[in-house]
């Protein structure tokens, strides 16, 4: 007898069933755009080097790293993702780096561009970026997009603790975040935010409070749940040599996901439970599992422990 998870049910608010009732059962993929920004962190604006955990190849398949035009990316992206998975509709996703970290022309002829390939079958844009780098005229111009294509604005958290934001280097803090989140309040957009459980300095405690405060934002509709990882190329992984640290195992990873995720609101949705980087580039933590073995196994150990999102929640 299979379980509720093997017939894709699942007690927290999954971003699949999401889509899959959002577009009536169509094969929604996200196609990757690098468009070749950079970074505030990194080009000196506010510091250089970036964050300390991140090497941006390891959030890029590699794929699109190599893919020199957006053009390019998008239409070979499509191909892949029909042929491999019989993809239906498609979302423009600009993930590496800091995509609104431009002038808002620039960002509109690029958006526009991204947009007019196949757009009868794209039915999203998704725009990541940092709260630092999000203004009215920003807002305003991913609002004009809303009226044909669903548009997803994500902006990382990483932590709620400025102590922390500081260690890791983020150059911004968490009041920015909270101005980028008042901005965006009342606006079409859908709102995603990001954050990293695990840096060794937040304890358990810590890392609950975190739902209290994604939870206070009304206009947060998408959150990505990550695990930190340490990846080859970046400052953490270079200290994570000389001194290592203790990680998540993929057994306390999904332990705490038990704790965290019956707190979050359940009108939510749970875009990612985890991250993934290349194997070529991932220190640490190493599962040892395929993606889709790693989503199994978390689902199932929520599934054991009877977790369901929201059912702890605090009300205030």
């Amino acid at each position: 007898m299979g379980t509720p998870v093997d017939y894709g049910h699942k007690n927290y608010n999954a971003y699949g069933a999401h889509l899959r009732q959002k577009y009536e059962g169509k094969r929604v993929f996200k196609i990757i755009v690098d468009a070749g920004f950079t970074c505030p962190n990194r080009d000196g604006s506010k510091g250089y080097g970036g964050c300390t955990y991140c090497n941006v190849d390891s959030f890029t398949p590699e794929l699109s790293r190599k893919l020199p035009t957006i053009r390019e990316q998008i239409e070979q992206g499509m191909e892949r993702a029909t042929k491999n998975y019989a993809a239906d509709k498609f979302i423009i996703y600009f993930q590496p780096n800091t995509n609104t970290y431009a002038p808002t022309h620039y960002l509109k002829m690029l958006y526009d561009e991204a947009l007019s390939i196949n757009t009868e079958n794209i039915v999203g844009l998704s725009v990541g970026t940092r709260p630092d780098c999000i203004d009215f005229e920003k807002i305003a111009l991913l609002e004009s997009y809303a009226d044909h294509f669903d548009v997803d604005l994500e902006m990382g958290m990483e932590s709620i603790y400025n102590e922390t934001l500081l260690k890791i280097n983020r150059g911004c803090t968490h009041q920015e975040l909270e101005r980028a989140l008042n901005l965006a309040n009342s606006t079409k957009l859908d709102i995603c935010v990001h954050t990293i459980f695990g840096f060794p300095w937040e304890t358990h405690e810590m890392m609950l409070r975190y739902a209290d405060e994604i939870n206070r934002f009304a206009q947060i509709k998408f959150v990505k749940l990550h695990h930190l990882h340490i990846v080859k190329g970046s400052i953490m992984g270079a200290r994570y040599h000389k001194e290592p640290f203790n990680l998540f195992t993929l057994a306390e990873y999904t332990d705490f996901l038990a704790d965290f995720i019956p707190l979050l609101r359940p009108d939510i949705v749970i875009q990612r439970l985890f991250g993934l980087a290349d194997y070529d580039l991932l220190i640490a933590p190493n599962w040892g599992l395929k993606k889709s073995e790693i989503q199994s196994y978390i689902d199932k150990g929520l599934e054991r422990r009877g977790v369901v999102q929201g059912s702890r929640l605090s009300i205030v």
